[in-house]
């Protein structure tokens, strides 16, 4: 298994500056290079303290990359229905070459909305403008004199610039809440998978892993071989009510910033999101412990973590883990004593897996 950090801020100007949380959160960023983790991941979100405060998660990932020599840059993930793909594409293969070659390109679809109404973009167009997007980045990284016709987007023959300094490509991540559908795609495309496991049942994701992996199989990419990341809440102490108390404290404190931001869905109807209008009963319905009996969440003390990922490697074998260390305005000591004692207490158990 590989471990990382998903710094996805649920803050705002009332809890936290924005420059405060940046210096934190690149201090973050040098503390998992020296502590030996193997990505950083940032999302893309606008105007709501659900994530508002990583509107581009390129310019955050350019800062770590100038800060660190060796951990993966992640876009957790980047929105191609929000951007053009001439300048995603060559924003991207920039930051891919100031990274010499660090990136891993996560694309989503977004499912806020208040965001495609700002942008709008309407909601029943988020799947072909994903596909659309992600398809045309791919070509325009990996071919010269790229001419696109598209539903959308109409450009070329030209070469984009910078060439990305990963060929082909960097390496692409599709990301997916609930839909089965987009793992077989994504599997039979030969990209990896981001998934979050908060929001499902364990036999859901097994199934939804079971469709990628068997997606891969049939377009003739390894099944075993694709690269899926799996996100959680994690909150480390030495003593365990003190870990449970914070835990869940952090973890109300997120859920109630991602129930503001989901509230849109009471006004919503759209056929590519099946379901979603049950999100806002969904989300208020679930509990902390509920959560941590499920083990949807790395809370605990440092041997209480390791069992619970013994269980999770178990159901889904060996897949990258990124853990959500300021969700719910953590303050930085506590952030950066979780990072430490998940790198000395529990990685070590896991070692003859990791990448």
């Amino acid at each position: 298994m590989r471990f990382g950090i998903n710094l996805f801020p649920t803050v705002g100007p009332q809890e936290k500056e924005a420059w405060r949380h940046f210096d934190e959160a690149l201090e973050l960023v040098e503390s998992a290079e020296r502590l030996g983790y193997h990505h950083v991941k940032t999302v893309e979100h606008y105007f709501l303290a659900y994530g508002g405060y990583s509107p581009d998660p390129v310019t955050f990932l350019a800062a770590a990359a100038a800060r660190t020599e060796r951990i993966r840059l992640v876009t957790g993930a980047v929105i191609p229905a929000f951007t053009h793909p001439l300048q995603l594409a060559g924003k991207l293969a920039m930051l891919d070459n100031i990274s010499k070659g660090r990136l891993d390109v996560g694309f989503g679809r977004a499912f806020l909305p208040d965001e495609f109404e700002a942008f709008e973009i309407s909601m029943d167009e988020s799947r072909p403008r994903f596909e659309e997007g992600v398809e045309a980045c791919r070509r325009l990284w990996s071919e010269e004199k790229v001419e696109w016709r598209g539903e959308f987007f109409r450009f070329g023959p030209l070469t984009m610039l910078p060439r990305p300094f990963q060929q082909p490509h960097p390496p692409i991540l599709v990301a997916t809440a609930t839909t089965p559908e987009s793992c077989t795609a994504a599997g039979r495309a030969g990209h990896g998978l981001m998934m979050v496991p908060s929001i499902n049942k364990r036999e859901k994701l097994q199934e939804m892993l079971g469709l990628y992996r068997e997606g891969r199989a049939a377009a003739g990419h390894d099944p075993d071989t694709g690269d899926v990341h799996f996100s959680y809440g994690c909150y480390l102490a030495d003593d365990a009510d003190e870990a449970y108390e914070r835990g869940k404290l952090y973890s109300e404190y997120t859920n109630g910033k991602l129930l503001e931001a989901v509230s849109g869905w009471s006004r919503t109807r759209s056929e590519q999101y099946p379901g979603y209008e049950k999100i806002v009963e969904r989300i208020s319905g679930g509990s902390f412990d509920t959560s941590l009996a499920e083990d949807k969440a790395l809370v605990g003390t440092p041997q209480q973590v390791v069992e619970r990922l013994g269980r999770i490697r178990e159901w889904y074998g060996d897949v990258t883990i990124s853990l959500q260390v300021i969700s719910g305005n953590m303050p930085y000591e506590e952030s950066a004593r979780t990072m430490e004692l998940f790198a000395e207490k529990v990685m070590p158990h896991f070692a003859e897996t990791a990448g």
